[in-house]
Order: C-alpha cells, then sequence, then structure tokens
C-alpha cells in the first residue's frame, strides 16, 4: 500500500471515530486539527513527558495546578489561587472545584471531580523508584519525600520544600506536574502509557504508535476561554522533513515546528523571513526560543588530554565563525551565542554583563600556542547525530583550520543521549531547550551536586556552587540575576562547553489557521487554535 494511501485510510479512520460521537452532523462540518511531529510520542503518561512530542500530548490531555501564559508568566489553571509563605517553604494551592476527569471505565460512575489528593497522588508518584519517571529531577533536594505534598481538604493543597526555591512555580507549570486519577493508573497498570485520563480539553480516543494520535474535544472542560470549534486534534507522524512540509504546502496538515537544514533555502529568505512565493500557502510564527545548541565538554574525562587544558577550550570557542554559520547554515534563523550558557528571551539575559565569545581567529591562535597543544595529537572526537552533523561539520572545519585534529562520531540519537547520560563521550554535541523559564533550569546543568542529567559536562566549581545556592533563596529579583550572570561568567570563563547559538521558533502553519501559540518554549496549545473551514 502506497504512502499517500495508507495516511488517508488512518484520516478516514479518525472521522469514523468522530462521527460516532457526533452522528447527526454531516462529514464536511468536522474541524481537525492536524499538526505533524518528526518523532513519535513513546508514553501518554504525563510523568514520562520528556521530550517535545510527548510534552505536546500531554499537554491537550492534561491539566496541572498552574500554567505559562504566551509571555511565560505563571497563571491559575486548576489552582485558582496560592500563597507561598514568609520563609519560602510552604506554597499553599486553592483548587477549582469544578475541574472533572474525563469519562472512563476505569471510574465507577464514568467520571469524577479532581480534588487535592489527586495532586498528592500524581506529584508523590513521581518520586516512585517504581514508575522510574525521568521527571523525578524536579524535585530532587527541594522536597523530603512523597509526604511533602498534603492535601488539608478536598480543595487544599499543600507543598512543603525543605528549602526556599523561588522556581518551583514554573517547574509545576511542567507536563510532569499534571494531575492523574489514581484508580485509573491501577486499573490500567502498565497499559496507561496507552489509555491517558486526564481533565485536560481534549480526550483521548485512539493512538497507532508510530503513525497517528486522535484526540477529541472536551466538551466538559472547566475552562469557557476554549476555543469549541475545534472537534478534534489530529498528530501525524511524518518523519521524513521534506514530505511533512510538502503535505503542509498541500494543505494536508496544518501545522509544522521547526525548519530542517534540507528545506531551509526552499522556505526562508536570507533573513530568516517566509519566502515571498510561499505566503499565499502558509504563514511563518518566529519568536526566541528558550533553547542553547552547545558542544559539551565531559570534564571528568579529560585526565592528561588536551581539552584539559582552559585554554584550547577558550581557543576553540573564539575559532568559531559563528554569525557567518547562521547566514549559512540556518538563513539567520537564530542568534550566535555571544554571551553564555543562558539564552536570549529570558530576563537575566544580558549580553553587556555576560560578554562570550566573538569570532577572533587571531586570538584563538595565541590561546592554541599557550595551551602547548600538538599538532601531532590525536583527533579530539564530536559526538553527534544526523540532525546535527551539518552545524558539527562546520565547526570541524573552523577547528581544522586552526590547527586541531577533528574526527566526527556519527551515531543514533538514542545512542548519542545514553553516552551523555552515562559518561561515555569526551565531546558531544547537544542542546538544552527551558523545561521552565527561569535561568536556574540553564545553570542547574553546572551545579556540581546534580547528576546527568542535568549536568552532562560533569562541571565542578565551588564558587558557582555557592552562588547557585544564594540564587535559590533570593527573592529579589534584581539580586538573583546579578547572581546568575555572575554564575554565566564562570561557565564563559571555565568553558565547559562550546558556545553556538541561541534558538528560535519557526511555526508554519495553513492560511486558515490563526491563534497559534507563539511562546519562547514552543509550547502548543491546541486548545486555542482557530481553524477557518474551508470554503
Amino acid at each position: 500500500m502506497c504512502f499517500e494511501r495508507f495516511k488517508a485510510l488512518i484520516f478516514s479512520a479518525f472521522l469514523l471515530f468522530l462521527y460516532g460521537c457526533h452522528s447527526s452532523r454531516d462529514q464536511e462540518d468536522y474541524n481537525v486539527f492536524h499538526y505533524n511531529q518528526i518523532n513519535p510520542i513513546t508514553s501518554l503518561d504525563p510523568a514520562f513527558a520528556k521530550s517535545q512530542n510527548n510534552i505536546w500530548a500531554c499537554n491537550h490531555l492534561f491539566d496541572g495546578l498552574v500554567q505559562l501564559d504566551d509571555s511565560l508568566n505563571v497563571i491559575p489553571s486548576i489552582a485558582k489561587s496560592w500563597s507561598i509563605s514568609d520563609d519560602g517553604k510552604i506554597y499553599t494551592f486553592d483548587l477549582r472545584q469544578d475541574v472533572y476527569f474525563h469519562k472512563n471505565d476505569c471510574f465507577a460512575e464514568q467520571s469524577r471531580k479532581v480534588n487535592a489528593q489527586d495532586f498528592v497522588y500524581s506529584l508523590g508518584r513521581l518520586l516512585s523508584e517504581e514508575v522510574n519517571s525521568p521527571g523525578s529531577w524536579i524535585f530532587s533536594n527541594i522536597v523530603e519525600d512523597a509526604g511533602s505534598f498534603q492535601a488539608r481538604d478536598d480543595s487544599t493543597l499543600v507543598i512543603t520544600l525543605n528549602k526556599a526555591f523561588l522556581p518551583l512555580l514554573g517547574i509545576l507549570t511542567m507536563e510532569y506536574c499534571s494531575v492523574i486519577p489514581e484508580e485509573c493508573v491501577e486499573y490500567y497498570g502498565d497499559r496507561f502509557r496507552s489509555n491517558p485520563v486526564g481533565s485536560g480539553p481534549f480526550v483521548f480516543k485512539r493512538w497507532i504508535e508510530n503513525q497517528g494520535l486522535y484526540l477529541l474535544r472536551n466538551d466538559n472542560y472547566f475552562d469557557p476561554n476554549v476555543n469549541k470549534d475545534l472537534d478534534g486534534v489530529k498528530t501525524s507522524f511524518i518523519t521524513d522533513r521534506n514530505i511533512a512540509y510538502l503535505e503542509l504546502l498541500k494543505g494536508k496538515v496544518d501545522f509544522i515546528s521547526g525548519v530542517a537544514s534540507s528545506v531551509i533555502n526552499e522556505l526562508l529568505d536570507a533573513d530568516g523571513n517566509l519566502k515571498a512565493d510561499k505566503a499565499d500557502k502558509i504563514k511563518l510564527y518566529k519568536s526566541p526560543y528558550l533553547n542553547t545548541e552547545y558542544l559539551g565538554i565531559n570534564m571528568s574525562l579529560l585526565e592528561d588530554g588536551p581539552l584539559a587544558n582552559k585554554k584550547l577550550r577558550q581557543a576553540l570557542n573564539y575559532a568559531i565563525d559563528k554569525k557567518q554559520m547562521m547566514a549559512s547554515l540556518r538563513n539567520n534563523a537564530g542568534t550566535p551565542a555571544l554571551s553564555g550558557f543562558v539564552p536570549k528571551g529570558l530576563p537575566s539575559y544580558d549580553p553587556n554583563k555576560v560578554k562570550g565569545y566573538a569570532y577572533d581567529l587571531e586570538q584563538a591562535e595565541l590561546l592554541l600556542v599557550e595551551s602547548g597543544y600538538s599538532k601531532d595529537a590525536a583527533p579530539i572526537e564530536i559526538h553527534t547525530n544526523k540532525d546535527y552533523l551539518d552545524i558539527t561539520t562546520y565547526v570541524a572545519k573552523q577547528w581544522e583550520r586552526l590547527g586541531v585534529n577533528v574526527e566526527i562520531k556519527l551515531m543514533e540519537s538514542a545512542v548519542l543521549r545514553d553516552g551523555m547520560r552515562n559518561n561515555r563521550f569526551q565531546l558531544f554535541r547537544a542542546s538544552w531547550i527551558a523545561d521552565y523559564p527561569d535561568a536556574e533550569n540553564y545553570l542547574s546543568m553546572f551545579y556540581s551536586k546534580n547528576p546527568a542529567p542535568p549536568n552532562y559536562t560533569r562541571f565542578q566549581n565551588l564558587k558557582f556552587d555557592q552562588l547557585y545556592e544564594q540564587s535559590l533563596q533570593e527573592s529579589n529579583d534584581s539580586i538573583r540575576y546579578d547572581l546568575y550572570q555572575q554564575m554565566d561568567r564562570i561557565i564563559v570563563e571555565e568553558a565547559p562547553v562550546i558556545f553556538l547559538f541561541y534558538d528560535v521558533t519557526s511555526k508554519f502553519v495553513g492560511k486558515n489557521i490563526s491563534n497559534i501559540s507563539n511562546n519562547a518554549l514552543n509550547l502548543l496549545k491546541a486548545k486555542q487554535v482557530i481553524k477557518e473551514k474551508s470554503q
């Protein structure tokens, strides 16, 4: 069966599901928002919402205590209000009483109201060794155990920290912190990953792994401002980016995020804007993206190798012409990383206060000599995957021009991530997308008491650690931002990473799509999307 015909059959199956729920309506009345993900969903359990593909799906299905608006401000969700104790350790949340879980056979009466005990269960579950959630780190070192979450009554949740931690509200916006019903997890067991029950704006209908996810509108959703014109959401998983963009141009897909190097020149001009000949078919939304692209240096594996010398690490940073890199490989869709590790888009980002590495080949050559690097040294190996190959190759050529021997090791994404996590690679290509909108999320990657993740570089610096711990208890924003910038300057000086660029979101949508969320976390909020019906 050909690929196009197979996709058509899958979409027809989805429409049949819709008809089953709304049999009185004609086929042409159905209004489904269809977007594509390059990478497939691996779980619909929010405890495993680690990557964007899982995060987006869980955001359609589940709610948490709080959420982010498109300016990345924390706003109410199921918690209608909250208070924080003077010492910053006790958070008390007042919950709405009109939020219900989706109808499901796991309930004795098909559904029930969400209460504070559900959050006690959901948040405590993240700490369970049996669950082994990749999100367990979010409460690491800030709560004692699952007993830190308490229901004072059905509508009051109390979270007690073992130390003040100002980014907590931002952490609670993460999909990991979604509320789920305990009886549904017990009912489905290991199958909960593919039978999700939440309280979100869309209800699970079917998931065909690696092919499609189908959701229906939740007519009982508590937020009256949600767009009621959408009947459902379809997610497809066309892994070939070229095919995906062709489907978008033909109007068969409504939304795609990101731009691949293979099609970037077809879609964007030299300034990173949508080409004029595409403007009659699609629209482009851009914003700063809280994503820092870099090469990480595993400081625990350097021993007496050349990268153990700080001057060589600095030389490698100076040797990269990042402005040319962005122009030639990214059509200037992004910002050269000329400051620290904290990206553009966060309020503490200030390239005047944190000066990074501008291209300076003369300085690079001087530092290379001072480092004692031998031209006969064994090649420095860069471990990367195919998605990063173009920029990795560019960097390798820049370093070879400096006189440094380089070898690229290409591998599958899963192998790369596993090697980073398990301390096998000395130099690796990576990116860090913010989990929540606070520079602490980036700086935590270099705190010596953190494991990998997030401390993939195994960086250790006593002064950095002291500043990091001080920042966690500082309630004054200007003072805290100054502490963040001091830490970022240490990262620049010690160079445990090679700074590449700060990303931008590139969201391509059909001409009939509007009200797409445009935020620096690149979070898709399908509940607010407007899709005009074809005439």
